[in-house]
């Protein structure tokens, strides 16, 4: 009986855990998309900028005041030789995907951001000669061919914020592969990747915003009328930023590696869906076609990496540094990972 009890409690706490973590994460979006469409404030390095600063003071009251977290030591001189590096390809993938955002519907770029498996596998191809088992590869032909038929008939198609959507995937890609050398010996969570490395994000980006958005940001205060109520949803979008990687900690801490990849492929038609109804962005046939492809062919790739993944013998190298000529079955992508800030 208590067992069944237990088991019952274990898939209750799961759900509301998948829950709060897609309402924290389509609210983000929405709300940085009404920030950019409806408040007119389109200064995407200046939101960055705030949702940096509101996950910094947020992580830092979580760790140190609240203690609601262990802080993970980290030698002073990997803060700049480890940590660093990480925060800067981190600072870009934030700001890829808010100028995205801005150019181009959340349905568009959150059918792009499902790009990103396959330019983890091509980059790891690539730049590091890794050969992969060939139902990855497999594997990924739903998720490019979806890309394609997605983009070929978007409505409101806009090339800079497509430009900005793929290198962002490239930016995610290359922060996941850097993690695993460069955070080597480290086992960061959600809260404190966020507390090290948003101090680091915010300072590498508020000098480029104020040079880039300040007079811009200046002129908007000056036409726009209701500041107040505008101040809250930008600042409350930094807020809803830092509670979004509390509540991907709490649900990596709840779910399996296979219910997380599902649960995120649904948080994406979640997102779109949303979107929709509050902006009624045109979406054509095709173009939701090429989207449900997509994100049937990342569950299908979570699928067949997930097999795989069993197959693995343990102590298989999986860093940038194993031998090229080293055939590996699965490649360099976190599962419980996510968009952080």
């Amino acid at each position: 009986m208590e067992e069944i009890l237990l088991c019952q409690w274990s898939v209750i706490r799961s759900i509301l855990a998948i829950i709060q973590w897609w309402g924290f994460n389509v609210t983000v979006i929405i709300m940085n998309k009404w920030i950019f469409q409806k408040l007119d404030f389109k200064f995407p390095l200046s939101v960055s900028c705030i949702h940096f600063i509101c996950s910094a003071i947020g992580a830092y009251l979580v760790i140190k005041v609240l203690k609601m977290k262990p802080l993970i030591v980290v030698d002073p001189e990997d803060k700049w030789r480890r940590i660093f590096p990480m925060s800067f390809v981190f600072c870009i993938n934030i700001v890829l995907g808010n100028v995205s955002l801005r150019f181009i519907p959340v349905s568009f770029m959150q059918t792009i951001k499902s790009f990103t498996p396959a330019t983890t596998v091509i980059l790891q191809w690539l730049v590091w000669r890794k050969h992969f088992d060939w139902r990855i590869w497999t594997s990924l032909v739903p998720i490019v061919g979806g890309i394609l038929l997605t983009s070929i008939t978007e409505l409101s198609f806009n090339m800079f914020g497509f430009c900005a959507a793929l290198f962002g995937c490239l930016a995610t890609s290359t922060k996941t592969i850097l993690a695993e050398s460069l955070l080597h010996g480290y086992k960061f969570d959600s809260i404190n990747t966020v507390y090290y490395m948003a101090p680091f994000a915010t300072m590498i980006l508020a000098g480029p915003a104020i040079l880039l958005e300040g007079s811009g940001i200046l002129q908007w205060f000056q036409s726009h009328t209701s500041i107040f109520s505008a101040l809250i949803i930008i600042f409350g979008s930094g807020v809803l930023a830092f509670c979004l990687n509390f509540s991907i900690f709490y649900v990596i801490h709840s779910t399996t590696a296979v219910t997380f990849n599902v649960a995120g492929n649904l948080k994406v038609a979640v997102a779109v869906t949303c979107s929709w109804l509050i902006f009624r962005n045109p979406i054509s046939a095709l173009n939701a076609v090429g989207c449900a492809i997509t994100l049937l062919g990342c569950t299908f790739y979570g699928y067949v990496r997930h097999k795989l993944s069993q197959q693995t013998q343990p102590g298989t190298p999986r860093t940038p540094r194993t031998r090229r000529d080293v055939k590996e079955l699965i490649p360099l992508v976190n599962e419980k990972l996510d968009d952080k800030v």
